[in-house]
């Protein structure tokens, strides 16, 4: 087998984007999912936010209603459902004095799935895009299975340690996003952005995510991480999608003067795009870099985030 790929056969392959878009509650990202074909998207639900879908017509897999009918905890579901899109993990093992203990994404997990989820996996190949909703409340589930584990007691005390779950938590997070960053589809993980403000008033934003480790680790795992925000406009024309309130919804793709979560690794996108998932797939797939552009892409002095 030629291990080397060409660099024909790589332009040639499909992309697959890897995204998490961010942004405060109640701003739209839900409905976000709306912007992807129906026909070729499913959209997993962890919040009971298909109210926001509308009339809609993609499938929806709904994550509490199907760890209930199982009888499991909806994170070992949510380690499931990642394990059988992306495919078993060979490295996913645990050294230990008795040998090596499979790990959640293992070839042997993974065919435990596919044996008491039959026909599961493939349902999911006729995907071509994964909106998973949200990455805030996986955190939490994880969160809340890592204080039910072993490690969550103190060796010495037999009580709950704070540091053994979050420890637990913090690398159950990362593994989860790894896993799903390997699926062979386009992933689209939205979650709530928090402000805040210091005693000084500076602002800063960061992703609502249980835990400092995830919440960290979560823009250098993905290629796109983007803010859903809406922005005061003063002159018409700035950016597409106009609200009744005289603000407009925008994507914030890159570095930007607000300081909210913006990364393109593809160098494809602009400061703001429309909120337009499709959209954003099809300049993905042209693969033309515009970061380097001279400075076409910046973003208007006239704009400023409205208010959340």
């Amino acid at each position: 087998m030629n291990w080397i790929e060409t660099a024909d056969e790589r332009l040639a392959a499909p992309q697959n984007i890897k995204s998490v878009i961010l942004g405060p509650s109640g701003v739209g990202k839900t409905f976000l999912c709306r912007s992807l074909p129906p026909a070729d998207t499913l959209m997993i639900d962890g919040e009971a936010g298909t109210l926001a879908l509308g009339p809609w017509k993609g499938d929806t897999l709904d994550v509490r209603k199907m760890a209930t009918a199982l009888g499991k905890h909806p994170w070992e579901v949510m380690r499931a459902l990642a394990c059988l899109l992306a495919g078993p993990d060979f490295s996913d093992y645990e050294a230990s004095p008795l040998g090596n203990i499979p790990g959640p994404y293992s070839p042997e997990c993974h065919a435990g799935y596919m044996q008491g989820l039959p026909g599961l996996a493939e349902r999911f190949a006729k995907y071509r895009n994964i909106f998973a909703d949200s990455v805030t409340v996986a955190s939490r589930w994880s969160f809340a299975w890592s204080s039910q584990q072993p490690e969550a007691l103190s060796e010495k005390s037999g009580k709950k340690d704070s540091r053994g779950i979050y420890g637990l938590h913090g690398r159950e997070m990362v593994r989860w996003f790894t896993q799903m960053q390997h699926m062979p589809k386009n992933l689209f993980m939205v979650g709530i952005l928090d402000q805040e403000k210091d005693d000084l008033s500076r602002i800063t934003y960061s992703p609502q995510i249980e835990g400092g480790k995830a919440s960290r680790e979560l823009a250098g795992i993905f290629d796109q991480v983007m803010t859903l925000t809406r922005i005061n406009v003063s002159e018409a024309g700035a950016v597409e999608h106009a609200m009744a309130d005289g603000t407009q919804h925008a994507l914030v793709c890159t570095a930007n003067p607000w300081g909210v979560p913006g990364k393109d690794r593809s160098g494809c996108l602009a400061p703001l795009e429309k909120p337009d998932l499709s959209a954003i797939l099809a300049k993905l797939d042209g693969r033309q870099r515009t970061d380097g552009a001279g400075g076409a892409h910046t973003i208007p002095d006239n704009l400023a985030l409205a208010a959340a």
